[in-house]
């Protein structure tokens, strides 16, 4: 093999890393921002705009090779996807989650038996095309979603549920309870 073909199967690699790390970079510093997390997203933005210019530098630089653009190409689609992946697993932030049940005793129950899982619900009166219903308004974090879905399942499997991410909470029990755990985790790091 020539020398020269192993120089551009590395340059080809490097391209490819360059753009699968600037393109994962990138979606989970728009993640970041949409979330509210200001300060990580800049601080991540200084890494991926370094990536970024040296990695388009290197496909720029050699336009007429087809294999340098390919490279570039996948290294930013498997970015993507694992950038996606990756903050699906991370799950920032926190879910609005709504459920609607018919109004009987055993929904007038549920707010209790959500309460005592650790959750924070509002419920409200509902008039459905059916009849009355009761709605429940759940905040949880996100790395809590599937475990309150699960739940909700498991009590009512008919239940309507949608969820929402909100974008600005302030106040309530919720917000009192994690400014408690947060000055905790402070005294228990000193």
């Amino acid at each position: 093999m020539k020398e020269g073909s192993i120089m551009n199967f590395a340059l080809l690699t490097l391209i490819f890393v360059l753009s699968f790390a600037y393109i994962t970079m990138n979606t989970i510093r728009t993640l970041l921002e949409m979330k509210g997390y200001k300060f990580w997203a800049s601080l991540l933005s200084i890494a991926e705009i370094v990536t970024y210019v040296v990695g388009l530098s290197l496909v720029l630089s050699k336009l007429n090779n087809v294999w340098n653009i390919a490279a570039y190409a996948l290294g930013y689609a498997t970015g993507i996807y694992f950038g996606t992946w990756l903050e699906d697993k991370l799950r920032l932030g926190l879910l609005d989650v709504n459920v609607i049940l018919p109004k009987t005793d055993a929904s007038k129950q549920f707010a209790e038996t959500i309460r005592q899982e650790g959750y924070g619900v509002t419920v409200k009166n509902a008039q459905g095309r059916e009849g009355a219903r009761l709605e429940f308004e759940i905040l949880t974090p996100r790395k809590r979603e599937q475990h309150l879905y699960s739940f909700i399942e498991a009590n009512n499997p008919d239940a309507f549920i949608i969820s929402y991410e909100p974008k600005f909470i302030k106040g309530g029990f919720w917000r009192k309870r994690m400014r408690k755990r947060v000055q905790n985790q402070d005294r228990n790091i000193e």
